[in-house]
């Protein structure tokens, strides 16, 4: 397992996660031998946004032994109040009385992570605050009850938008190529707004959690894809991985077969995990930026061309410490010999050598 650490709150959180929607389905036994198996693997991280309240109880037989050894999402406005299948609420004595069943199923007196869940329209934040629930979990927050505050949206605007408070350590956001592209129901915000907003949350230290990496599963399927080819579950999961700020992919599991065939993610080899292709595929309009795809790699001279676009796009927006990062490579913008080998490897028809000159010029090295 890899990990990687949230600079806000110091979690050291593994880079695959447990999406548990379809885990309900798989029976108690079952349910809880998968989540053993991901304890086993070094997987850390749980979401509790599931499609039914029999998840709860899993969870707690599974892992309430081991409860400091895992960090967990819990969501206010998703509503399991009374056992029942999953429904949204900005309600605040349903929210009470939902989270503090799930807290007793889950046998824990305390949250990682409390959510303010699945707001995608300016109306789902008014009713949010206007109800008191946002109040109510950031007086948790004070109590020690929620350790971090995060946030749940598909809106690149209102994630913004909560983000200007000041309020929010950890955002659970939709990222695939289908939504980054303009594709599906959940691709919401133009291409540039989207990478925009991933930059953000690298800047200020907020870590993206993500949730639908397949596309509800589209994208593995060529007739359901958007693009009319299908991915595979490693390169999409890469795709998500290399985005700025974020820190867990968060795949739905069912069943133990399931995860086996997620985490043969670390068995890929880096070819099989290359999502280049989409440079094929992308709208004209995602066209010309780097991706950080690593398609270019190796470099003759020795540059990570990849790391050094990604250090230059943070330090354009105002991040210092890529900055930092970007001078204290090895090898820098300064030390392209422009022999072209990237502009002509790079999918999304990048003119590398270029943009070293201009990335130079901007660091000074």
């Amino acid at each position: 397992m890899e990990y990687r650490v949230n600079r806000r709150t110091g979690d050291r959180i593994s880079v695959l996660g447990v999406g548990t929607s379809g885990l309900p389905a798989a029976g108690a036994k079952e349910g809880a031998a998968t989540l053993e198996m991901a304890l086993e693997q070094g997987i850390n991280y749980f979401d509790l946004a599931t499609a039914d309240s029999a998840c709860f109880p899993i969870f707690g037989a599974a892992l309430a032994g081991v409860r400091r050894q895992v960090l967990y999402q819990v969501h206010f406005g998703a509503n399991y109040a009374a056992g029942k299948p999953y429904s949204w609420t900005t309600d605040l004595e349903t929210v009470k009385r939902s989270v503090a069943w799930q807290l007793e199923q889950l046998r824990t007196n305390y949250i990682d992570v409390g959510f303010i869940h699945c707001l995608d329209e300016e109306s789902d934040l008014a009713a949010y605050q206007e109800g008191g629930v946002l109040d109510y979990v950031l007086a948790l927050k004070k109590q020690g009850v929620i350790r971090h505050i995060g946030l749940s949206s598909h809106t690149p605007a209102l994630v913004n938008k909560v983000l200007d408070r000041g309020i929010v350590d950890v955002v659970m956001f939709s990222i695939n190529p289908a939504y980054d592209y303009g594709q599906g129901d959940y691709g919401i915000g133009e291409n540039t707004e989207r990478y925009d907003l991933y930059r953000r949350c690298q800047r200020e230290g907020v870590a993206i959690t993500v949730m639908k990496p397949f596309c509800g599963g589209q994208l593995l399927d060529a007739a359901q894809s958007p693009f009319g080819v299908a991915l595979t579950r490693e390169q999409c999961i890469q795709y998500a991985l290399d985005k700025p700020g974020v820190m867990a992919v968060l795949p739905g599991f069912g069943n133990q077969r399931e995860m086996r065939e997620v985490l043969s993610f670390f068995d890929a080899s880096a070819a099989d995990r290359d999502y280049s292709c989409l440079g094929e595929l992308a709208p004209a309009g995602a066209v010309g930026r780097c991706v950080y795809c690593k398609h270019c790699h190796p470099c003759p001279a020795g540059l990570d061309v990849a790391l050094i676009n990604k250090y230059y796009d943070l330090a354009m927006q105002g991040d210092n410490l890529a900055r930092e990062h970007y001078l204290t490579l090895e090898k820098r913008a300064g030390d392209c010999v422009g022999c072209g080998h990237c502009d002509s490897r790079c999918p999304f028809h990048v003119t590398q050598s270029q943009r070293m000159q201009t990335i130079q010029t901007y660091f000074g090295a």
